[in-house]
C-alpha cells in the first residue's frame, strides 16, 4: 500500500522580507511620532498599534498544509481555514496528475484560492509555496489543485490508485 504524507509551510524568504517590512516601517513610524517633542501619542497608542501589527501578521507563520494520498483518496487540511482533514474519495475523481502552474497567474497568488477573477474556469487552488501541483478534475466537473513539494511520489501514488 503506498501512501504520500506531505506537510508544507509559508517558509518563503521573500515573504520573511516583506512581513518584516510589513512590521518595522510602520511600528518605526509610530514610534518616531511617540518621541517627538510634543507627541501628542500616548503610550497605550503605541502598544495597541504594534500589538494590532503584529496581530495581523504573525498568524501565517501557524498556516501549514497537509496532505495525504492513499488507499481512500486525496486528503488536505490547510490550517487554520481548516480544522480537519477534507477528503475526496477516489470515485469523485474523474482525473488527476501532477502539473505545473503559474500560481499568480492562474490563482492570483498562494493561499486558499478559488481562482484568479478573471480565470475562474481553472477552479479551486490551496497552495504555500512553488509551481508544481496535484490537479484534479472531479466528477462534478470541479477543479482543485493541491500545491506540492514532493512531484515524483505524488506522480507514482496516483499512478498507483488511478490504475
Amino acid at each position: 500500500m503506498k501512501v504520500l504524507k506531505e506537510e508544507q509551510r509559508f517558509t518563503q524568504p521573500w515573504l520573511f522580507l516583506i512581513l518584516g517590512i510589513s512590521i518595522l516601517v510602520p511600528i518605526g513610524i509610530i514610534l518616531k511620532e511617540f518621541y517627538k517633542e510634543n507627541s501628542n501619542v500616548s503610550l497605550n497608542e503605541v502598544i495597541f498599534i504594534i500589538m494590532l501589527i503584529l496581530i495581523c501578521t504573525i498568524p501565517i507563520f501557524f498556516f501549514k498544509l497537509k496532505t495525504r494520498i492513499d488507499e481512500n483518496g486525496i486528503h488536505y487540511q490547510f490550517f487554520p481555514f481548516h480544522f480537519s482533514f477534507k477528503t475526496i474519495s477516489w470515485k469523485e475523481i474523474k482525473n488527476a496528475h501532477v502539473r505545473n502552474y503559474d500560481p499568480i497567474g492562474e490563482y492570483g497568488g498562494w493561499g486558499l484560492k478559488g481562482g484568479f477573477p478573471f480565470n475562474k474556469k481553472k477552479g479551486k487552488a490551496i497552495n504555500v509555496k512553488g509551481d508544481i501541483g496535484i490537479q484534479l478534475e472531479l466528477q462534478n466537473n470541479k477543479k482543485i489543485l493541491i500545491g506540492t513539494q514532493k512531484e515524483i511520489e505524488a506522480k507514482q501514488v496516483l499512478k498507483t490508485y488511478l490504475n
